[in-house]
């Protein structure tokens, strides 16, 4: 691992479509971080055998934090010093923060019953409807559903005001229920800031010193990731402006917003990181 100064905590589920090409830019930016020595961490929804094909495309080595804060996952040998408290999962050391499964596919199928809303959980599915209630090719939908913390489904036949009741009731018991696209996830104790903060510790007792956190993300995933960190940089979708960040959540000493279709959003966001300069 290059010894770091400052480290960004990237939201990339916006920027790198599940089945697509990364926005235009975006590769370079990484590219020009990882140049600087400056690790990107991605923070995304998806789960490792998802982001597997594209760690390797674009040539990822940093940690990052998938299903939605459920967990953060070092490459090997990244830290010198381990981390206290980690499990093996694949080719990954991983600090657990959410309750691993079968802990979010229990906890569904009990929040369903004490609801009474009907969920159907995607692990239930032959390989043919989830194809069909995905979307996706064969191999891209069973990476979907193996989940190491979280638990993906749909609704069957229920009401708005069913699928808040069955929210309300989720929040209640500290289960984080959120949509995900068309699907919905369901996780016990998943917490960004919390993964966020673990990385932050491994790499303060690597430099020695306090690593500068910067957060990028596109609205509304900053209001998990930016109290989190130092500073922020707020993705925003209007064209050719640059906007307000939206959040009122969002408590980060400094934040700037940048219009993500921007023909220069990369390099400003560059040199903001690069300069520490967020006002």
């Amino acid at each position: 691992m290059r010894t770091p100064t400052t480290v960004v905590f990237c939201q990339i589920d916006d920027l790198v479509p599940a089945s697509g090409n990364p926005l235009t830019g975006f590769p370079a930016f990484l590219d020009a971080l990882s140049d600087a020595g400056i690790p990107c961490v991605w923070v995304t929804a998806r789960n490792r055998h998802e982001l597997d094909p594209l760690l390797r495309r674009l040539g990822h080595a940093a940690p990052f934090i998938a299903e939605g804060g459920s967990g953060v996952y070092l490459p090997e040998d990244y830290f010198h010093l381990k981390p206290a408290r980690t499990v093996r999962l694949g080719r990954f050391t991983c600090i657990p923060v959410a309750k691993p499964q079968p802990g979010a596919a229990e906890a569904l199928l009990a929040l369903a019953e004490e609801s009474g809303v009907t969920v159907v959980p995607l692990r239930s599915l032959s390989s043919r409807e989830l194809m069909q209630n995905t979307g996706l090719p064969k191999d891209a939908a069973e990476a979907l559903r193996q989940r190491d913390f979280d638990e993906l489904f749909f609704f069957a036949g229920t009401s708005e005001q069913d699928i808040h009741r069955f929210q309300q009731r989720a929040a209640h018991l500290q289960l984080s229920v959120r949509p995900q696209g068309s699907l919905w996830s369901l996780a016990v104790q998943a917490s960004v800031p919390s993964c966020v903060r673990e990385l932050r510790k491994l790499y303060d007792r690597a430099l020695h010193a306090h690593a500068f956190s910067v957060g990028l993300a596109t609205a509304p995933a900053s209001d998990g990731l930016f109290p989190a960190c130092d500073c922020g940089i707020l993705l925003t979708s209007r064209r050719g402006s640059v906007e307000e960040p939206t959040s009122r959540q969002s408590p980060a000493p400094a934040a700037i917003s940048l219009p993500l279709f921007a023909p220069d959003t990369w390099e400003r966001a560059l040199e903001a990181i690069s300069t520490r300069q967020f006002r």
